[in-house]
């Protein structure tokens, strides 16, 4: 049996080694993840081919993870050959698969809106797989992020086709399962981040190849804007956002972790209204700053924020 290891600290309630100003540095590090994510859909939408987000995400994901594998020279051992197809299987394969189909049946900002549904569902997991109690501060804070989320990304007719709503939650549900299986079994001793995502991306990417190429064959020869597009898909928004993702997962809560991934819709609709020209409404406004609250205050504990209030109030005296 291969042993496992967990950096419990701040998820038993106390700062990355006992330093609360630790713990938001590893959650900076982390959120960079989330917004190389909420890029995705500019660089796909003006860069790559169209009609091929299967292929993309092979492309994204298995030279990623070579290359982190390549990098670091570190292979599974043990039960971590199957584990990492598990967790890679989840948390890429069956997420990009399943949020594909949500995509093509459902409008994006359906889509968008079922994805966020995630900090609820890592709740709801950990309770069971971890022995973790959501608080009412938790919960209260993923409706608030649904609805925000909502509000940024909803627009015009609502379509309700119901297999693309199963594959959306389907999809959040599958990194939700993921981010909690990845915080219970922890990371080898002695294996670091990038080590760790380089199993997952490999396992993820190997996990789609069959089932881009049975739904969309070969993708087409890119030319120099899409080779652009995939080489920062690749190196950025996957190999070294997977890579801080990880390592934040192993050093915070997972469901404050999981409240991070608000930022990749809004980082989506900011983009296309400072890039693409595309209206912002007053309505989408207050969603990203609900968004971002939920995301802030789902970093902290009732107590903590509200002796953060309470100072906050003593400077401005």
């Amino acid at each position: 049996m291969a042993q496992t290891h967990e950096v419990t600290g701040p998820a038993a309630g106390t700062g990355a080694a006992g330093n609360p100003a630790h713990t938001w540095g590893f959650t900076g590090l982390a959120a960079v993840a989330p917004v190389t994510w909420g890029t995705t859909y500019l660089v796909t939408t003006e860069f790559l081919p169209p009609g091929v987000p299967l292929g993309a995400g092979v492309i994204r994901a298995l030279p990623a993870g070579l290359l982190l594998l390549l990098i670091s020279r570190t292979l599974p051992r043990g039960d971590w050959w199957w584990r990492s197809v598990v967790l890679g299987g989840l948390n890429i394969g069956a997420l990009f698969a399943l949020l594909f189909v949500a995509a093509y049946r459902l409008p994006g900002g359906v889509a968008g809106t079922l994805s966020a549904v995630q900090p609820l569902l890592v709740a709801g997991i950990a309770l069971v797989l971890l022995d973790v109690r959501p608080t009412r501060w938790q919960l209260g804070w993923g409706l608030a992020g649904v609805v925000g989320v909502g509000l940024i990304v909803l627009r015009g007719q609502v379509s309700f086709d119901l297999i693309g709503i199963l594959a959306g939650l389907g999809g959040a549900a599958s990194m939700a399962l993921g981010l909690v299986l990845t915080k219970r079994w922890g990371r080898p001793p002695g294996v670091g981040a990038p080590a760790f995502a380089g199993w997952q991306l490999t396992a993820g990417g190997l996990v789609l190849v069959p089932v881009a190429l049975a739904v969309e064959g070969l993708p087409p020869a890119p030319d120099a804007a899409a080779l652009g597009g995939y080489a920062w898909l690749a190196l950025v928004a996957t190999a070294l956002a997977h890579s801080l993702w990880f390592q934040g997962l192993g050093r915070l809560p997972v469901t404050a972790v999981s409240f991070l991934t608000l930022l990749s819709p809004a980082v989506a609709a900011a983009l296309g209204w400072l890039v693409l020209d595309q209206s912002l409404t007053p309505l989408q406004g207050v969603g990203f700053a609900l968004a971002l609250a939920s995301i802030a205050a789902a970093q902290l504990t009732p107590d903590a924020a509200r002796a953060l209030i309470r100072r906050k109030r003593t400077d401005v005296r």
